[in-house]
């Protein structure tokens, strides 16, 4: 029987697969959560490097949230990484949800991306 951390790697990777196949040439804004905190970055897969990242535990973030695992501190950090990548001129990325399901913290983050002026 397949292992909890098999599953989601299994999952991650079908995700993956899709958006190199449907990314044009894309950045890719890829999610990490954990139970304290959220991470997103901007990932150039075609250069091997990130282009902008945030997370709650930025120093511009840390003082005005109460936790880095609610929806709002997710919503900040999809500001933050919207402007950085923004700055870096990136306007169209390629949303990856990793193996995460697109709710909760996920999509709050997502909202507060597209809100900041990123296109996915």
């Amino acid at each position: 029987m397949s292992t909890l951390q098999d599953l989601r790697a299994r999952r991650r990777g079908r995700l993956r697969f899709q958006l190199r196949q449907k990314s044009g040439g894309r950045p890719r804004l890829s999610v990490f959560r954990s139970g304290k905190h959220i991470y997103a970055q901007v990932i150039d897969d075609s250069a091997g490097r990130t282009v902008a990242a945030a997370s709650s535990l930025d120093k511009t973030l840390r003082g005005s949230l109460r936790t880095g695992a609610d929806k709002a501190a997710a919503a900040a950090v999809g500001k933050l990484v919207a402007e950085r990548a923004a700055a870096a001129g990136i306007k169209e990325v390629v949303f990856d949800r990793g193996a995460y399901l697109y709710h909760g913290r996920v999509k709050a983050l997502a909202d507060a991306a597209r809100e900041g002026g990123l296109a996915f």
